[in-house]
């Protein structure tokens, strides 16, 4: 249909009335199906239409016309227009939210506010729809339903989709100022624990052996008469 003139009903109404093309010529031309052109001509189809002249419009040559009454097989070629009309971008508007899910709006801004304290207020208002006045009503508290208000994924009540979510996450992720974390103490390296050489000898491994104390000589010849020979000369004070 990006093919397809202006208005191809009123088109075919006037080609009908004032040219001699064939049915199927005007039908090719107006993507219409040739028994609807029939109808046209019988008036039994756009009967309260009133017909658009293509060559007016610019759509259509009076050559093109002639060239395809004087051979059947011609199929007639829409004009291309000399005029560029730019495309005009319509601002963004508010996003539209349907009546049966705004009760829940409140419900979402919540769940937003708890689960994701990084988004700004303009990036709430732009998911769910809100105002700036009902979201500082949530996050105060004093909106008028707090007591009976439930976090609930924006997501999931489809006011918003996944992805532009996840979007404005991400752009406030980023605008967050990088924070560097305190891990406190750290293990030593291995290098600076395992500085000493390695054992290379059975001495490293098991240590020096160590040799054992041996008795003296009085503990091995024991004399009990040269003992008991001494206590005699010993005064226990009579």
């Amino acid at each position: 249909m990006s093919n397809a003139p202006l208005m191809p009903k009123a088109t075919a109404v006037w080609l009908v009335e004032n040219t001699s093309l064939t049915f199927d010529q005007i039908a090719e031309f107006c993507k219409l199906h040739p028994l609807e052109v029939k109808g046209i001509a019988d008036g039994e189809v756009a009967a309260g239409i009133r017909g658009h002249d293509p060559i007016t419009s610019g759509q259509l040559t009076r050559e093109e016309i002639a060239r395809g009454e004087r051979d059947t097989r011609h199929q007639l070629k829409l004009s291309v227009s000399k005029v560029v009309v730019p495309e005009v971008k319509k601002a963004r508007g508010p996003r539209y939210t349907p009546l049966s899910r705004r009760q829940d709006r409140p419900n979402a801004i919540l769940w937003l506010v708890r689960n994701h304290p990084e988004l700004k207020d303009a990036q709430i208002m732009r998911l769910v729809g809100t105002t700036k006045a009902t979201l500082k009503a949530i996050r105060e508290r004093t909106h008028w339903n707090s007591a009976a208000l439930t976090p609930m994924d924006p997501v999931t009540l489809g006011l918003c989709s996944q992805i532009d979510l996840d979007f404005e996450v991400n752009r406030a992720a980023k605008d967050r100022p990088a924070v560097v974390e305190d891990h406190g103490q750290t293990l030593v390296p291995a290098a600076v624990t395992t500085g000493h050489r390695e054992p290379t000898t059975t001495e490293d491994v098991f240590g020096k052996p160590t040799t054992p104390v041996r008795p003296a000589e009085d503990e091995d010849n024991f004399d009990a008469d040269r003992v008991f020979g001494r206590l005699k000369d010993v005064d226990f004070g009579e």
